[in-house]
């Protein structure tokens, strides 16, 4: 596990749960929580319940990313034994017991519900209806090749929840279409994130996008992420008509076109790093979407 990190500070006993729930690396509840930022300015009622929305969606992502990687661990323990890359995570090891995750779990899925209970009641619905998929999801890659569909279908969940959240109503088509556009970003940066065990997968029959198209992953990636803009272009429109939104789409085009081009199955190194960019990506569009609603 990492030899240094903020956590450093924390007593000793602490730093076991800090890697179950991996608060040592942000990048996943940044990939959660960006979803709900690109929409919240577009339906917050004021400047000020946009800010408030925004840092509810903020601690919520931190709490539920670790509650659903302890899940995943639990699902996957003696797999992860298998694999080079996640052999000394805390449940793999031994490190954390089964009972004290179940605790941990419990801790953090009451905090959860805590955040959760501050929206309106129709997104409390909405979030809790998102449930099914974050226990199910680990066991997608048993069953299907394209569990990072599944994947999608979860981390994207932030944009209806963050629609009901700040307009109180379930999504309309134009949301709709941004959640699907969420979804297919997220199948093409998983894909890419996928690369780093394709050798291991493939020993121990986990299956994943990254090997259903480990001759043409430059393709699928490119056509996930194709889809990803499109659909994003379509449901923006449809709230916003043409606008300043559509400089910050292209930005984020242009960043995952050059993902594409630096795309390399053979290269973990270069496929994690590919990956963790994708905050930047999402970050250029939640930019742009605060932009306009600021400036608008």
């Amino acid at each position: 596990m990492p030899a240094t990190g903020w956590w450093r500070i924390l007593p000793f006993w602490l730093h076991d749960y800090i890697y179950l729930g991996r608060f040592d690396r942000p990048i996943g509840w940044w990939l959660l929580l960006l979803p709900g930022w690109w929409v919240i300015p577009i339906g917050a009622p004021s400047i000020i319940s946009m800010w408030w929305l925004m840092a509810l969606f903020l601690a919520g992502s931190i709490i539920t990313r670790a509650a659903g990687c302890i899940i995943n661990d639990l699902w996957d323990r003696r797999l992860d034994q298998q694999v080079e890359r996640t052999q000394q995570r805390p449940l793999a090891s031994g490190a954390v017991s089964l009972r004290a995750a179940f605790i941990f779990l419990g801790i953090l899925g009451a905090i959860g519900i805590g955040i959760l209970w501050q929206l309106p009641d129709i997104a409390i619905y909405v979030g809790l209806a998102a449930a099914p998929l974050v226990i199910v999801y680990p066991l997608a890659k048993r069953v299907t090749w394209f569990p990072q569909f599944v994947l999608g279908l979860t981390f994207s969940w932030g944009v209806p929840l963050g629609w009901a959240a700040s307009t109180g109503s379930l999504p309309d088509l134009s949301i709709l279409s941004i959640y699907a556009g969420c979804v297919a970003w997220v199948f093409g940066y998983d894909t890419i994130y996928a690369v780093q065990d394709m050798a291991d997968d493939a020993a121990i029959g986990i299956k994943s996008s990254a090997l259903a198209f480990a001759q043409h992953l430059k393709i699928a990636v490119g056509v996930a992420y194709a889809l990803a803009l499109l659909l994003l272009s379509l449901g923006l429109y449809l709230q916003l008509g043409i606008g300043f939104w559509l400089g910050g789409l292209s930005l984020m085009g242009v960043h995952l076109a050059y993902q594409i081009h630096r795309l390399d199955g053979t290269n973990a190194a270069i496929a994690l790093h590919l990956f963790r960019s994708n905050r930047d990506a999402g970050l250029i569009l939640t930019a742009t979407m605060v932009i306009t609603r600021l400036i608008g």
